[in-house]
């Protein structure tokens, strides 16, 4: 179910939506509000590396997805200022992996969101990686608002 913020427009779900990248691997958004969103992802055989593991580009595209939705999910046009990964445990063919983020703080135009990815195991959740990600919203129509190296 997903949630729009404010009882009105989603903007992390049209986001979302115009996301080809993320939508043609199967990564589905299952939930937004503000500031947080979950995706969830299958590993298929073409996301495997050579040891049979999920490849940890895919990974971070999930994590990334999740991210970019909470971090939109308030509305103005928000990039990544960059963003870092933990490889905790592997992910492999067929797994179901859920992707959860969330707002940890926002201070002017810039934002920092931690994402969780995690997938079932015989004992219960098994975390597959941490993610943090560092926002920043852009002007209006997605251009820079000419911060230091911006044009303005």
């Amino acid at each position: 179910m997903t949630q729009a913020v404010g009882g009105g427009r989603n903007a992390a779900r049209e986001m979302f939506e115009a996301d080809a990248a993320s939508r043609a691997l199967g990564i589905d958004l299952v939930e937004t509000g503000a500031g947080t969103a979950t995706a969830r992802m299958r590993v298929t055989a073409a996301m495997l590396n050579g040891h049979q593991m999920m490849h940890g580009g895919y990974l971070f595209l999930l994590a990334d997805t999740a991210f970019g939705c909470a971090c939109n999910s308030h509305g103005p046009v928000t990039v990544a200022a960059g963003a870092d990964i933990s490889f905790v445990a592997p992910a492999r063919l067929h797994d179901e992996l859920t992707a959860v983020a969330s707002e940890r703080t926002r201070y002017g135009r810039n934002g920092i969101y931690d994402v969780t990815v995690y997938r079932e195991g015989p004992g219960g959740l098994v975390t597959v990686a941490e993610f943090r990600g560092r926002s920043r919203t852009t002007g209006a129509k997605g251009e820079p608002t000419g911060g230091r190296g911006e044009p303005r």
